[in-house]
């Protein structure tokens, strides 16, 4: 039975949390959702990584709820808050299709696992009515090789996380005890997938039209899990572009326990790692210049875009 099916739902195993919830009926998952789509916001953003953002801005659209729980997330509001609004899976096409209006470079689906069911669909009916630009799965990484396989006629571009190569560090600050595992099989998966189709393809100006993408985000203190981490995705992916993120920010949470997470990351910590992924080999590394952590990579989760076109 294909696990993006109608009746996935009924018993939801949509992530590798596989907590069955029967969210048709209105339970709600490890995700925190129920069976009504609901969203954050639906906007042009411009903080990706270039081959993403371009000139023009990322057709981001930010779903609610998430099948983590990172202590540290800097998008509590939506993944485990509850913020957004309720909307009709067709209101998705039409986002898709604003966005595509407005100049976007690409459709970025941010956090969409929990409702991986319904992509095909949504974006057949958008291919259908004239959307012609890209589909980003925009990931945690913690997805299910056979969604990975079932997603890779749709989506174009993974952009994907691979936050731990400690199984424990997981358990400790996503509660999850298996992401390492997960994590790579997923990318292995999506690694498949971009070979198949031909692998990684880039337009004349240099945006990315079909590939994978692999972010790291440096936790302050925790630099052995980077450097293994950077392992993993070399094992598993082979020299993909990659995005090493030093933009951590300590949230409220984070500030009021205190210890080594309530404060950034420091120069030495993140030369230490990008130096790491410059001696693996990796030939695309994108970085982010010193004192991110004081500019906002975060959009204001106001719905702007969410039932009207945004400005």
């Amino acid at each position: 039975m294909s696990l993006l099916d109608l009746h996935t739902l009924d018993h939801c195993e949509l992530c590798p949390r596989r907590c069955g919830a029967n969210r048709a009926a209105g339970q709600r998952g490890a995700c925190g959702v129920g069976s009504t789509l609901r969203l954050a916001r639906a906007a042009l953003h411009f903080w990706e990584e270039p081959p993403i953002s371009g000139d023009h801005g990322s057709g981001t659209i930010f779903f609610s709820g998430c099948p983590l729980a990172c202590t540290y997330c800097q998008n509590y509001e939506i993944s485990s808050g509850g913020f957004g609004i309720d909307v009709p899976s067709g209101r998705l096409v039409e986002i898709m299709l604003e966005l595509q209006e407005q100049g976007a470079h690409n459709i970025n689906l941010v956090t969409a696992t929990h409702w991986a069911y319904m992509l095909p669909r949504t974006i057949s009916q958008a291919r259908a009515l004239g959307l012609q630009i890209p589909i980003v799965y925009n990931t945690s990484g913690y997805e299910l090789p056979e969604a990975v396989l079932e997603l890779g006629d749709v989506v174009d571009i993974w952009l994907t996380d691979y936050k731990y190569a400690d199984a424990k560090l997981g358990a400790r600050l996503s509660n999850i005890s298996d992401y390492p595992e997960r994590a790579a099989e997923a990318l292995t998966q999506m690694t498949t997938e971009i070979h198949r189709r031909g692998g990684l393809r880039y337009t004349y100006d240099g945006l990315m039209e079909q590939g994978l993408l692999v972010r790291h985000l440096v936790l302050p203190g925790f630099i052995d899990n980077s450097l293994r981490a950077l392992d993993a995705i070399w094992t598993h992916a082979g020299d993909v572009p990659i995005a090493v993120m030093n933009q951590y920010t300590p949230n409220a949470a984070m500030k009021a326990q205190g210890g080594i997470l309530a404060r950034a990351v420091s120069a030495e910590e993140y030369e230490r790692v990008l130096d790491y992924a410059d001696d693996l080999g990796f030939s695309t590394i994108f970085w982010q210049e010193g004192g991110t952590v004081d500019e906002s990579f975060t959009p204001a989760f106001d719905t702007t875009g969410v039932l009207t076109s945004a400005p």
